[in-house]
């Protein structure tokens, strides 16, 4: 390589961004939904028995919310907010919201990645339990050691999300 390819970079590749969707989201990516812009600030991958899903926490300064995404023969997304609902037990039913919830699936899952800030670790084993209501709405519960918690959520279609990198990968 000459002096002045040397210098000022010329043989050097520029790296391509690679485009966004909800597999492949990043720490510092950008997601706008409903009107409003998110950074994603933490990042889960898990994985029951090699079924993975992902769960990015999103955060737009005044409101965090929780990205879910999953390719199950169609691709099935999901926003997801914390709730004040407390459980001692997972029962098969679950009222919340004026809504009666149905067990839908349970399982234990390891998760694979842990990125930002997500309270998690990776190869840390955790105990879930999916429920749905009868017009599609979510409860996600989630057993962590000895704490359990649990989420409200609702489905969306992709095309409601926008992506924007916020890194070079």
């Amino acid at each position: 390589m000459s002096f002045f390819k040397r210098l000022f970079g010329g043989g050097k590749k520029k790296s391509k961004i690679q485009k966004r969707n909800p597999f492949n989201l990043q720490v510092g990516d950008v997601v706008s939904y409903d009107l409003e812009d998110y950074i994603v600030i933490g990042k889960l991958v898990y994985n029951d028995s090699s079924y993975e899903w992902y769960a990015y926490q999103l955060d737009s300064g005044s409101k965090r919310i929780w990205l879910a995404s999953e390719d199950d023969d169609e691709i099935i997304l999901g926003i997801y907010e914390s709730t004040d609902l407390r459980l001692t037990n997972v029962p098969n039913e679950i009222e919340y919201k004026g809504q009666i919830f149905y067990l839908e699936e349970h399982g234990k899952a390891t998760i694979t990645t842990a990125d930002g800030r997500v309270g998690a670790k990776t190869g840390q084993v955790m105990e879930y339990w999916d429920f749905e209501s009868d017009n599609g709405d979510f409860l996600s519960v989630e057993k962590w050691g000895n704490e359990i918690e649990v989420s409200y959520g609702y489905p969306i279609d992709e095309h409601e999300l926008e992506f924007l990198p916020g890194s070079q990968e």
